[in-house]
């Protein structure tokens, strides 16, 4: 084989073995195929030509010149074939690495181990890049700024308001490119575009008839009388809302009001502010301690003063007392530490019937601890928990409530926010069904009543 035919051969196999195996070709690949004829030119030894040429020289002599050729044409016809496919490549995406690990690798770290090994200097850089998401934290241990210039001494407000007001005052107010005179405009005054002139004529054609008696009525009316007309037909946005009493109570309009008058908010009302609670905490426990039977309702809201310790004395009382029906701990500061207690009271208490303890710091998980309480203790009828800390309960601690109020069959009414529509739906028709079945049970205590004392006058008759 020459070496034109190598050089085909070798072009071919590498054409075949240039696919790669993951490759899947088309099922409608295409091929083309062409002949190409090639003529070469071999000299072969042993076969020659003699070629005789006469020459004559300068002489005039007769030269004869002998020339010996040898060669040999090759004509060779190859058929190329040419193959296009298509290539599907699959492609697999690498998981993330961190550091040059997979991120499931540092699932098994211990954090704490971690932390513990670093330099002070190092936790503070690191808090600065960190914002925790804890609203437990105070605001300035949460943002990343620290001041760390010396404080100048305690907190003056008084002082601070006024130096505030004195920097206002010397702040002088940033000139104006044209200086105000009375009357005159500055700038360009906004004027309306023209309207169409078929929205009027629509506007004019629009006509209500609505008889000779109302027409003359309306038309003769006072002003007075039609603001009452338009409160009578709910026309809220053409009054103010002393026009609108005024026209159902019947006290008549108030002077310089009318649909051409200015328009003035409503007075507020001043209310005096609710005194503080005045009720002695250390006296009060005392009497809770030995059973006063004229201790009915504690109300204990809106004190702030009261310690742990105080709380503590108060629940581990409750046990003992017989006559207590009422107790309202509303803003006390109470915490889960005291909570827990009260739940431990509240399960044996014998003659508790309202439980308030809103406005506190109480947990989620501690308010399902209060409320799995209720089910040992079967005489509270209402129970409220509501304006906490934390102002969303979340799915899983609304759905344990509702489970537990649907067990308890004492519970008449429940004081809590619940954010899910089953929730609600679930605990208001339980709390509808013990609400009625102690109706009925009500009203067959009266009928048995009823009947039994009419039966005890029939017996004296006779």
């Amino acid at each position: 084989m020459s070496d034109n035919e190598d050089i085909v051969a070798a072009s071919a196999e590498q054409a075949n073995t240039n696919a790669s195996p993951d490759s899947v070709p088309d099922a409608n690949a295409e091929s083309k195929s062409s002949v190409v004829t090639e003529r070469t030119e071999e000299i072969i030894p042993g076969e020659s030509e003699k070629m005789v040429t006469e020459t004559i020289d300068e002489d005039g002599d007769v030269v004869e010149e002998t020339t010996e050729v040898t060669r040999k044409t090759v004509k060779r016809t190859m058929k190329i074939t040419e193959t296009s496919s298509t290539t599907k490549t699959t492609t697999l995406t690498t998981p993330a690495k961190l550091y040059g690990k997979d991120l499931s690798e540092y699932d098994d770290v211990d954090v704490e181990s971690l932390l513990a090994q670093l330099s002070p200097e190092e936790i503070t850089i690191l808090a600065k890049e960190v914002d925790p998401d804890d609203n437990f934290l105070p605001p300035d241990q949460r943002c990343s700024y620290e001041c760390t210039k010396d404080a100048t001494g305690p907190l003056n407000r008084k002082q601070l308001i006024e130096h505030i007001n004195k920097q206002a005052i010397e702040t002088p107010d940033q000139p104006e490119f044209e200086p105000y005179v009375q009357g005159k405009v500055r700038g360009k005054k906004w004027v309306p575009p023209p309207r169409d002139a078929r929205d009027i004529e629509a506007e004019e054609q629009i006509a209500i008839d609505m008889g000779e008696e109302y027409e003359h009525a309306l038309n003769d009316a006072t002003q007075e009388e039609i603001i009452d007309l338009a409160a009578i037909l709910g026309f809220h946005s053409m009054m103010n809302q002393d026009q609108y009493h005024a026209s159902l109570l019947n006290k008549g309009q108030p002077v310089g009001l009318g649909w051409d008058g200015i328009t003035k908010s409503t007075q507020q009302k001043l209310f005096p502010m609710d005194p503080p609670n005045s009720t002695d905490v250390e006296e009060s426990i005392k009497r809770v301690k030995d059973d006063d039977s004229k201790l009915i309702d504690l109300n204990l809201n809106n004190i702030k003063n009261i310690s742990d310790e105080k709380l503590e004395q108060l629940f581990a009382a409750l046990p003992q007392n017989e006559h207590l029906e009422v107790l309202s701990l509303t803003n006390v500061g109470l915490t889960d530490k005291t909570a827990l207690l009260l739940a431990e009271a509240i399960e044996k208490s014998k003659t508790l019937r309202v439980l308030n303890v809103e406005t506190n710091f109480i947990s989620p998980p501690v308010i399902v601890r209060l409320v799995q309480a209720l089910l040992k203790c079967r005489t509270i009828e209402e129970f409220r928990a509501s304006n906490q800390r934390s102002a969303v309960l979340g799915n899983k601690i609304e759905m344990e409530i509702t489970n537990l109020v649907e067990k308890n069959s004492s519970l008449l009414r429940l004081g809590l926010h619940l954010e899910f529509n089953d929730a609600r739906h679930r605990v208001a028709a339980h709390l509808q069904r013990n609400i009625d079945r102690i109706r009925k049970d009500l009203e067959l205590r009266l009928q048995f009543r009823f009947f039994n004392n009419l039966h005890r006058k029939s017996t004296r008759i006779q």
